[in-house]
């Protein structure tokens, strides 16, 4: 991808609201004891915050696959961001699939509360590691 860098950062912040507003709407359906769909819009939420940091670097994955290659890539193997933070979105990922795709799934509050947990534990991260690039970049 071949973008310049003011596009780079309008898409990184739009990525990075959006990791914020499904974070905020999974602590909502979490409230409301809407468990699966509490884990759903925490994966997302994840999911944005990564892609907000990758465009950083041009790149731009096409697949869920593709993020976590990129990520441990370019940011947990060179330690900018934390190996936690891999864990937890492998973790939020199995989580998601499992309430999307899988029949019998037995979720509880506490999956869900979890999944809030280490969704927010990446987003912030994620944004941290994202500012520090943005400060390097001006």
């Amino acid at each position: 991808m071949n973008i310049g860098l003011k596009d780079k950062r309008i898409l990184s912040d739009v990525r990075m609201d959006k990791a914020r507003e499904f974070l905020s709407d999974a602590r909502a359906n979490f409230a409301e004891k809407r468990y699966r769909t509490a884990i759903n819009r925490a994966y997302y939420a994840s999911l944005s915050a990564l892609r907000a940091v990758l465009i950083l670097e041009g790149i731009n994955p096409e697949t869920h696959d593709g993020v976590l290659t990129m990520l441990s890539i370019r940011f947990i193997k060179t330690g900018v961001i934390p190996v936690q933070i891999m864990k937890n979105f492998k973790s939020l990922f199995s989580r998601r699939t499992d309430v999307d795709y899988g029949d019998f799934d037995a979720t509880s509050s506490d999956d869900a509360e979890d999944a809030l947990k280490n969704a927010g534990e990446l987003i912030d991260a994620v944004d941290a590691a994202r500012m520090k690039m943005l400060e390097e970049i001006k």
